[in-house]
């Protein structure tokens, strides 16, 4: 795993407020443009895994069969459908592997993108304990002030009395 992908731990400088701050990881950590390959497997992917594929392609062998079976002797394929059978198990062979290529892009891109959002909940988690110290310092200084004010009221008082 490469530096710009690792998560940072407790003995990086990147867990640092400042340093969340100078990477800021969700603008400008970004994934390369996918090439060629990766999109052709992404449009086989998201194409082969939809319901007007299954569909069609049901339709199709179902047509098949049907024909095969009413040219009777004069079939192209006959009954135990071996071509058919070829044909589908060259088309698995192919798209099992496209299909592979393309979750496999995705799961990087989920990978990247849990990462960002790490980053980001990281960040605002430090910011927010970095918010808490300053009104916890605000709140002492004003119980710090609030208590000058009353001992000096109550000397005041005192005096008078």
């Amino acid at each position: 795993m490469s530096h710009a992908n690792a998560i940072p731990t407790a003995a990086t400088p990147e867990l640092t407020l400042q340093g969340l701050r100078r990477t800021r990881p969700a603008r400008q950590r970004r994934l390369p443009e996918p090439g060629l390959g990766e999109k052709l497997a992404d449009r086989v992917a998201s194409k082969v895994g939809s319901w007007r594929f299954i569909l069609l392609q049901s339709m199709a062998i179902g047509a098949w069969m049907i024909g095969n079976t009413l040219a009777g002797v004069a079939a192209w394929d006959p009954f135990p459908y071996i071509l058919l059978n070829l044909m589908l198990s060259f088309q698995a062979a192919y798209t099992a592997p496209v299909i592979m290529m393309s979750q496999n892009r995705q799961a990087m891109v989920d990978r990247h993108n849990a990462h960002n959002d790490y980053q980001v909940n990281l960040k605002s988690e430090l910011e927010i304990e970095e918010l808490h110290e300053k009104i916890d310092l605000l709140r002492e200084q004003e119980i710090l002030e609030l208590t000058r004010l009353v001992r000096a009221l109550s000397e005041k008082l005192d005096a008078r009395s």
